[in-house]
């Protein structure tokens, strides 16, 4: 049983079967092309589940570092920081993303990178805030006084606690970056079109 040939076979354009209704043979029928509606909408469903989790480790990759940084120097490293991310927040979500998918080109690796300055900002915002509530606590000022380094006192007294919030906010963005990919597939800029994505079978249909 060849999944892969099932795959291939759902894109070839047969005559008598162009805008099948559903059957046995084609669960959810067939398009203008004759490709299996089903098997199309299972294979972007792994395209999809792909991209928003590589667009989510950018995202944390790049709002976890700068949100500790920012939280714990403060001064000007802090206000340009939070200058920068703040912009790019208030900028709408489909709008920046779709700027930014048109800027990278079309491709799995451009559409998460594309996903991830978007929704970067939101870790920069949430591992600050909770970098500067933990920075006043006993225990850091304990282990300032005795002497501990910088880095000891990042990776051990400060990051595991910023940690915490993180699954919530990655669920949440997980899930709206699903609606912003089929959006930017809808708009012919997120994915190659033979890639099969929701979005642009939406725009097929």
């Amino acid at each position: 049983f060849d999944l892969n040939n099932i795959f291939i076979n759902s894109d070839i354009s047969l005559n008598n079967e162009i805008y099948a209704a559903p059957s046995f043979t084609h669960f959810c029928g067939t398009d203008r092309l004759g490709r299996d509606v089903c098997l199309r909408t299972l294979q972007g469903s792994t395209v999809a589940l792909q991209i928003v989790f590589l667009a989510m480790f950018f995202s944390i990759g790049i709002g976890l570092p700068l949100g500790l940084l920012s939280g714990y120097f403060g001064g000007l490293i802090d206000k340009f920081l939070s200058l920068l991310m703040d912009t790019i927040f208030s900028i709408p979500v489909i709008l920046l993303s779709v700027v930014m998918a048109f800027i990278l080109g079309k491709g799995i690796l451009n559409a998460s990178f594309a996903l991830c300055i978007v929704y970067s900002p939101q870790y920069f915002r949430l591992i600050r805030n909770q970098t500067i509530l933990i920075k006043s606590e006993t225990y850091v000022e304990s282990a300032i006084i005795s002497g501990a380094g910088i880095l000891r006192i990042v990776f051990k007294y400060i990051l595991p606690n910023v940690l915490t919030p993180l699954p919530i906010l990655l669920t949440l963005n997980a899930a709206d970056a699903v609606l912003v990919l089929g959006s930017l597939g809808f708009l012919g800029l997120g994915v190659p079109a033979e890639v099969p994505e929701w979005g642009s079978d939406l725009n097929l249909a």
